[in-house]
């Protein structure tokens, strides 16, 4: 079975620690959310994909979730002592992949070029495919008329301004790579991240859409008893549908939201919810060892199997 998994930070990357240490050689593509990009020192920060692709290479800080362990942050304390932009960290190790992913961008190479030579120095040998090749990002417009940078809402605010309206700035253009993978996949996985600004992005491209609507889809949720495992998601949810955070609206959000096939969802036990329309698997989602992400990627992928064969 040919799978490709779309994913965002934390949660996303969480799962995929779990499927690739029991998903076969060549049957897993991960697509990764890039709307979170920008620049930051003058360099190209790619938080989604560097946080995959240090789970990937069993060298993400596992409290944190995000960044590298044994991590120092000399140059950051530099930079602050300096009076230099402060409100989002970097750290020593980090920067040498911030500062190579920047200059061989500038030497012309793609995004999906760059991030394989990366990945690939990094021991991962699962495909990483950036959304796309060009620079988009997502907005956040905010009730009090500000339009944010995701990263200066999500960080520099604390991701305290009440949201109006999530958007995507920029030219959004299909990654070939990506719309390749998903012509061969038999079934797309939503890993349990924010579907507003970690999974939409992706969708937003026109034919990416297009294919993945033509695929079995399955998510798993990132909502457990009405609130987000990490990150505001609930807020926001509650923000821009004036309901609460739910299996079901997470449900919703794809099958008529963005007319996906959503064929199931895995939800985290005790959240009891049943539809007519789609096949849900209640079991552990909260991740907190290497177990949990083993267990849950196989519950994922038990669940696909088995909905596949019908």
């Amino acid at each position: 079975m040919k799978l490709v998994y779309l994913s965002g930070g934390v949660g996303g990357a969480r799962l995929l620690s779990g499927l690739d240490r029991i998903m076969p050689a060549g049957e897993l593509t991960i697509v990764v959310n890039t709307a979170d990009d920008f620049v930051h020192w003058g360099l190209r920060i790619c938080p989604d994909l560097d946080t995959v692709m240090y789970n990937l290479a069993g060298m993400a800080h596992l409290d944190r979730g995000w960044g590298l362990q044994r991590e120092s942050f000399a140059v950051f304390q530099g930079i602050r002592a300096l009076g230099g932009q402060d409100w989002f960290s970097l750290s020593d190790q980090d920067l040498a992949t911030h500062i190579f992913r920047t200059e061989l961008l500038n030497q012309g190479q793609t995004l999906t070029q760059v991030t394989s030579i990366l990945a690939n120095a990094l021991g991962v040998r699962r495909p990483l495919l950036p959304m796309t090749n060009r620079a988009v990002h997502t907005v956040i417009n905010t009730q009090d008329g500000r339009a944010l940078p995701f990263q200066q809402w999500f960080v520099r605010e604390r991701a305290m301004p009440a949201i109006a309206e999530v958007s995507l700035a920029g030219e959004m253009e299909d990654n070939p790579a990506v719309l390749d993978a998903l012509q061969e996949a038999d079934a797309v996985l939503i890993g349990p991240s924010n579907p507003y600004v970690s999974i939409d992005p992706i969708l937003h491209g026109i034919q990416t859409l297009a294919v993945v609507r033509t695929k079995p889809c399955f998510a798993v949720s990132p909502i457990v008893g009405g609130k987000a495992i990490k990150g505001p998601l609930s807020e926001m949810m509650q923000s821009l549908t004036g309901a609460p955070a739910s299996a079901q609206a997470i449900a919703d959000h794809y099958a008529t939201g963005w007319g996906l096939q959503l064929a199931g969802l895995v939800i985290e036990v005790g959240d009891h919810w049943q539809s007519p329309d789609l096949a849900v698997l209640e079991t552990n989602t909260i991740m907190r060892t290497n177990g949990d992400k083993i267990d849950l990627a196989r519950a994922c992928i038990e669940l696909i199997e088995e909905e596949s064969a019908r």
